[in-house]
């Protein structure tokens, strides 16, 4: 592809990363299912082992399949470089693993998935790391909760489960005055709808066994850099902006420049944590991409007729889809999102807990799974399941309520869609 031409989304979604393959021609990327490497000789060995020289050692550091996935999603979000692993919990663990040290810690917003508030304020503790929950609607809370061991802020763009909207731009002012990194999880929207980077992030990671795979099939993580943070201005971060006593005293960002992060956290963070992404999920997330914007487009239009649909519906209490003009970030949405406010959102039933369980229990079309961004439509009562391990304030906070069920809209045909949602309304609230 001509390095000149500024090509459109539909294009790279296809083509970035990808070449025939200089072997057999097949144009589809193969799965290289190999563990090692052989090295043309002992200097070539050495001098990738010394982060010399660029190329394939072990696959639980790189891969080819995966390397291709690696450039077609930092492609597509418009970042220098991207490392793939093996889930989107993994990858909230490689973005902050170069970053922190013990006795650090990070802000990040109450509106997160319930998994990732139970690995933020539990599981993050055992490496010395601690974080504060902030509602980022409030941008002088998020400025106050910023102190001098605050390595990164930690968002979602469009937030599970709710499908709220969050004002990128906003706070990662509010992270370059601290000079601190902002971390956006971007799996709900995608780059086809939301380009955190453009916005200001830093880093943007993903759950790439959602909507870029699509199809339900593999477990997958990414964490894109954005190549544009100085990570030698404050010494914050001493793991990219000093000497690294594992490669003779290497300095990450002195060496690499704006791919510092990218490499240091393959060539430390894959390489100690193992959290490596197998080539075939990477074959299947491939194939998804491929077909990226097309899907989304279709989750969009879905969710727009549903949404607006349940909204009027009598056993409805509320829905919270931004892409409805009776969200309080439908503004932002437009502003952010142009391209339409995602798949995803929750409602809430009158009849409470009980009407929740009836509801998702009589779905047919409708998958009650611990899943989103299918091409299949979703369901799950987040209180008794996802987020069941919080608090209820911090189920509230979440918007996980007891009354609410999340709904992740698939690429059915939207009149199924509702006649199925309309026939289990029927009977939760008999």
């Amino acid at each position: 592809m001509t390095e000149t031409r500024q090509y459109g989304f539909d294009t790279l979604q296809i083509h970035a990363g990808a070449r025939p393959d200089p072997a057999t021609g097949a144009r589809n990327t193969p799965i290289y299912q190999t563990t090692a490497y052989v090295f043309r000789d002992a200097e070539h060995a050495a001098a990738l082992f010394n982060l010399q020289e660029v190329g394939f050692i072990y696959s639980r550091l790189t891969n080819p399949t995966v390397a291709v996935l690696q450039e077609r999603i930092a492609t597509l979000e418009g970042g220098a470089g991207a490392v793939c692993c093996s889930s989107g919990h993994a990858a909230q663990i490689m973005s902050l693993f170069p970053l922190m040290q013990p006795g650090c810690n990070i802000v990040a917003s109450t509106r997160l998935y319930g998994g990732t508030v139970t690995q933020f304020s539990q599981t993050i503790k055992r490496f010395g790391w601690s974080c504060k929950f902030v509602d980022f609607d409030d941008l002088d809370a998020v400025r106050d909760a910023i102190d001098d061991d605050t390595r990164a802020i930690f968002g979602e763009a469009i937030a599970n489960p709710g499908g709220w909207i969050m004002d990128v731009r906003a706070v990662a002012d509010i992270a370059d005055a601290a000079q601190i990194p902002l971390i956006i999880d971007n799996t709900s929207a995608t780059p086809y709808l939301i380009r955190p980077i453009e916005h200001g992030a830093t880093l943007v990671v993903h759950s790439t066994t959602k909507y870029l795979t699509g199809n339900g099939t593999v477990t997958g993580g990414c964490v894109v850099d954005s190549g544009t943070f100085d990570w030698s201005a404050t010494g914050k971060f001493p793991s990219l902006s000093e000497a690294e006593p594992a490669y003779h005293g290497l300095k990450f960002h002195e060496t690499f420049g704006n791919l510092a992060f990218t490499f240091h956290s393959i060539a430390v963070g894959l390489r100690d944590l193992g959290m490596t992404m197998n080539p075939q999920a990477a074959h299947y997330t491939l194939c998804g991409i491929e077909t990226l914007s097309l899907r989304m487009e279709r989750h969009v239009r879905n969710a727009e007729t549903v949404a607006g649909w349940l909204e009027k519906h009598p056993a409805v209490d509320h829905v919270t889809y931004a892409g409805l003009p009776s969200s309080k970030y439908h503004a932002l949405a437009k502003k952010i999102s142009p391209k339409g406010a995602g798949g995803l959102f929750t409602v809430a039933l009158k009849g409470g807990y009980d009407a929740c369980i009836k509801f998702v229990d009589n779905l047919e079309i409708f998958s009650h799974v611990a899943n989103l961004g299918d091409t299949r439509s979703l369901v799950i009562h987040s209180a008794s399941t996802t987020h069941r391990q919080l608090s209820p304030e911090q189920q509230a906070a979440a918007g996980a309520g007891p009354d609410v069920v999340r709904i992740s809209i698939g690429i059915e045909d939207a009149d199924d869609l509702i006649a199925d949602l309309d026939q289990a309304l029927t009977k939760a609230s008999a």
